[in-house]
C-alpha cells in the first residue's frame, strides 16, 4: 500500500550545518601572503608578533579574499583569524589540547579576554559524558543563535542529531530551535559493556549451514533473479512495475509462517498466496499513484488513471456490471475534465478519490487471480530455489567430510539439552560442524574497510568492522584466532546488503532503521533494557540481541529470529520492522510470553501511528491487560537512525520524514 511504501522514513533528521567559523579556528585552504611579496593593493602589513609565536613559525598575512589580516604557521601549516594565544598548544603532539594553559586560565579554560562567543564556543567544544548531552546542547544551541557571524567567513561543514529535551523517559527527543548545532564527530552509537538481565530456559541448537561466501554469493545471485523475475511477472501481467519494497516486506511477511531450513527465502508456507505482496500489487492497479504537489500534476495523474481504467476493463474478461460502471464512471471524468473551467488541487484529488472508490472494487475483481499467479509463482521459483542451495550445501559438506544434517540431528538427540535449566541468554548456536572457509582479501580505502572474494566486494565503515570484531571476540567460540573472521564478515554484509534488502542503495534502509543514542541510553537508565528483539550486528546497540539470521549472526552475539527466543525474565526494547504481519506475530508472541512467566519481565515496543486504516498490532497492545503505558510522539519530534549507518561516510545521518508518528507501548 502507499502507506507502506514510505513507512520506512517515519523520522525527523536532526541534522544541521554551521555556516560560520569558530573563533580561533582554521579558514579553508589557507594562502599565506608574505610582506616581501605582498600585490600593491594590499596594505603593507607590520610583524608585530611576540618573539613567542615568530619562532613558532606565526607569521601576519593578508587576505585580498576577506580583505583584512590573517595569522598563518608555516609549520603547522595553520591559519587563524584571530591572534594565536600564547602558550598554545603543540597540535601534533596535543591535537586536542587538552595539556594547554591558556593565559590567565588553567587547562581547559577559555583564554583571558576571550570574547563571549568565544567562551561559548570552547563549552560546546567541551568533552562531556553522554547522558549530560540533553541538558547542555540546549543551552549551546541558544548560545549559537546569538552569536555576531563574521563577514564571508570560511565555510566549515558539520552534522550533528542532537537533543533539546528528553520528554516522557526520552520517547519524544527533539530540539525546536531552528539554529544549527555545532559537529560532533566520532559518536559511538553502541554500547557492547552492558551485561544481559534476560533469562531463558536453557536451549538447544539450530539445525541450519554455517555460512560460507560460496553458498552466500549463489544465494545472493538466486535472490537477485527472484526479484528480476518479479518485476518482469508485474510488467507482462499487469503493466505496472513491481512495488518499491515490496518484495523486502515479502519476505518478512513469509519468515513469520515459514518452516523451512533456509534463512533466507521461504519454502514452507501456507498459504501459498502472500496477502502482503498481493494486497501491494492490488494497490498499484491500474498505475501506480504518486505524490502530488502541482495542480498539473494531479490533473495529469486523473487523466492517467481514467485511461487505464478503461483499457484495462476492455481487455480483461469481466462481468457486464463491472464493465458499464467503470466506462461510466470513466466518461464521466472524461466530461468534467472537459467542461470544468478551472478546478484546483483539491479538485483534482476529490475526483481521483471518487473515481478511485467507484472503479477499484471492478478493476480488483478482474486483477484478482493474475495478481495470485504472480504470487503463486514467485513463492513456487523461491522453493526451488531453496532446494538447489541445500544441494549445494550438501555437495560442501560432503567435499570437506562432514556430518550431514540428519547425523548431526541424531547426535543432538542422543545428548538432550536440561530445558528446564535458567540461564542468561547466549549467542545461536549452529548443530552442523563448522567447515573450512576460504580466503577474502581486505584493504581500506579512506574510513571505508573492503573485503573481497572471487571480484566481489562488499564496504563497512571501518568504526563498524571495529564494533564487528568486538562482538566477534565477544559471541565467537569456535574461533580463537580469527582466522575465518573476514569470511564471517563478507557473508554478512552480502546478506544484509545485498541478498536481504536487494542491489539499490538505498532499498531496504528504512526496514531496518534503529532508535538514537538518547534513547537507549535512557532505556537501559530508568527501565533496564539490556536486549533488543529487532536488531542485527549492524545497527544494535547492546552486545545481545534478536535478529534475522540465527547463521550469519550467531558469531557476532545474535540469539536467533525473536519469534524462537523465549526469555522467562528480563527488560527488552522491540522497534521491528514495519510489516504488519510481522508486528502481529511479535504481539502475539509477547502475550504468550507474559502469560506463562511468573518472573519480572517486560517491553517497551516502537510502532508507527498507523489510524487509516489502523493496524490490528496496535489495537491488541492498546487493549491488552499487560499495557502499563502508552505515549504518543509527535510527527516531526523524532528521528531514527539510517538503516545504512554502516555504509556511511563520515557522521551518521538520520532518517527524514515526519508521517507516520511512532507509538511508544510499555508492558
Amino acid at each position: 500500500s502507499a502507506r507502506n511504501n514510505h513507512a520506512a522514513a517515519t523520522a525527523v533528521a536532526v541534522v544541521a550545518a554551521v555556516p560560520a567559523l569558530a573563533p580561533g579556528a582554521s579558514p579553508a585552504h589557507p594562502q599565506p601572503v608574505p610582506v616581501a611579496h605582498a600585490q600593491p593593493l594590499s596594505p603593507p602589513l607590520v610583524q608585530d608578533l611576540p618573539d613567542e609565536l615568530i619562532q613558532g613559525g606565526w607569521s601576519k598575512c593578508w587576505s585580498r579574499r576577506e580583505n583584512r589580516p590573517y595569522f598563518y604557521n608555516r609549520f603547522t601549516k595553520q591559519s587563524l583569524w584571530e591572534l594565536p594565544a600564547l602558550g598554545q598548544h603543540d597540535v601534533i603532539s596535543d591535537p586536542l589540547g587538552l595539556n594547554a594553559a591558556p593565559v590567565g586560565g588553567v587547562p581547559g579554560a577559555p583564554a583571558a579576554g576571550a570574547t563571549g562567543a568565544s567562551a561559548e564556543d570552547a563549552a560546546l567544544r567541551k568533552r562531556r559524558l553522554s547522558e549530560e548531552i540533553g541538558a547542555g546542547v540546549a543551552g549551546a544551541a541558544s548560545a549559537v543563535s546569538k552569536r555576531t557571524k563574521a563577514p564571508m567567513e570560511p565555510k566549515t561543514e558539520a552534522s550533528i542529531g542532537a537533543t533539546q529535551s528528553f520528554k516522557l523517559y526520552c520517547f519524544n527527543f527533539s530540539f525546536k530551535n531552528s539554529e544549527f548545532l555545532p559537529l560532533v564527530t566520532n559518536r559511538i552509537y553502541w554500547n557492547l559493556e552492558v551485561p544481559t538481565n534476560a533469562v531463558i530456559k536453557e536451549r538447544g541448537l539450530f539445525d541450519t549451514f554455517h555460512p560460507h561466501p560460496e553458498v552466500e554469493l549463489f544465494r545472493a545471485q538466486l535472490t537477485v533473479r527472484l526479484r528480476h523475475q518479479y518485476q518482469e511477472l508485474c510488467q507482462q501481467r499487469e503493466g505496472v512495475d513491481a512495488p518499491r519494497e515490496s518484495f523486502n516486506r515479502w519476505l518478512l511477511e513469509r519468515k513469520v509462517i515459514d518452516k523451512g531450513r533456509d534463512p533466507m527465502l521461504p519454502s514452507d508456507c501456507e498459504p501459498v498466496v502472500s496477502v502482503s505482496m498481493f494486497r501491494e500489487i492490488l494497490n498499484d492497479i491500474p498505475i501506480r499513484l504518486s505524490r502530488i504537489k502541482y495542480r498539473d500534476d494531479a490533473k495529469k495523474q486523473l487523466f492517467k488513471y481514467a485511461e487505464a481504467a478503461k483499457r484495462m476493463i476492455d481487455n480483461r474478461n469481466a462481468s457486464p456490471d463491472s464493465r458499464k460502471i467503470v466506462k461510466w464512471n470513466v466518461e464521466e471524468t472524461f466530461n468534467w475534465l472537459r467542461k470544468e473551467p478551472s478546478p484546483s488541487k483539491e479538485d483534482y484529488l476529490d475526483r481521483l478519490d471518487h473515481l478511485r472508490r467507484q472503479c477499484g472494487p471492478h478493476l480488483a475483481e478482474v486483477a484478482k487471480e493474475s495478481v495470485e499467479g504472480i504470487c503463486a509463482k514467485i513463492f513456487t521459483l523461491s522453493c526451488d530455489y531453496v532446494k538447489r542451495i541445500r544441494d549445494k550445501n550438501l555437495d560442501m559438506l560432503k567435499e570437506n567430510k562432514l556430518a550431514l544434517p540428519e547425523e548431526a540431528a541424531a547426535v543432538a538427540v542422543a545428548v538432550p539439552p536440561a530445558v528446564d535449566r535458567l540461564v542468561y541468554c547466549f549467542p545461536a548456536r549452529l548443530s552442523i560442524p563448522p567447515w573450512p572457509l576460504p580466503r577474502v582479501e581486505m584493504h581500506t580505502e579512506n574510513d571505508m574497510t573492503c573485503l573481497r572474494y572471487r571480484g566481489e566486494m562488499v564496504k563497512i565503515n571501518q568504526n563498524y568492522f571495529n564494533k564487528l570484531e568486538h562482538l566477534y571476540r565477544l559471541g565467537s567460540t569456535d574461533d580463537p584466532r580469527f582466522e575465518k573472521f573476514l569470511a564471517r564478515v563478507w557473508c554478512l554484509l552480502r546478506r544484509y546488503r545485498q541478498t536481504m534488502f536487494g542491489v539499490g542503495g538505498s532499498e531496504g534502509a528504512g526496514l531496518h532503521g534503529a532508535l538514537p543514542v538518547p534513547v537507549f541510553e535512557a532505556l537501559h537508565r530508568h527501565f533496564g533494557v539490556t536486549f533488543e528483539c529487532f536488531a542485527s550486528p549492524l545497527n544494535c546497540y547492546f552486545r545481545q540481541y534478536c535478529s534475522a539470521f540465527a547463521d550469519t549472526d550467531g558469531y557476532f552475539g545474535s540469539r536467533g529470529p525473536i519469534l524462537d527466543f523465549n526469555p522467562v525474565s528480563g527488560s527488552f526494547e522491540a522497534n521491528p520492522p514495519f510489516g504488519e504481519e510481522l508486528m502481529n506475530a511479535m504481539v502475539d508472541h509477547f502475550e504468550n510470553l507474559m502469560s506463562s512467566s511468573t518472573e519480572p519481565l517486560s517491553f517497551i515496543v516502537f510502532v508507527p501511528e498507523w489510524r487509516e486504516p489502523v493496524t490490528p498490532a496496535l489495537l491488541r497492545m492498546e487493549e491488552s491487560r499487560f499495557k502499563r503505558r502508552q505515549v504518543l510522539v509527535p510527527a516531526f519530534e523524532h528521528e531514527y537512525r539510517n538503516g545504512a549507518q554502516h555504509v556511511c561516510k563520515g557522521t551518521m545521518p538520520a532518517s527524514p520524514g515526519g508521517s507516520p508518528r511512532p507509538t511508544v507501548c510499555a508492558c
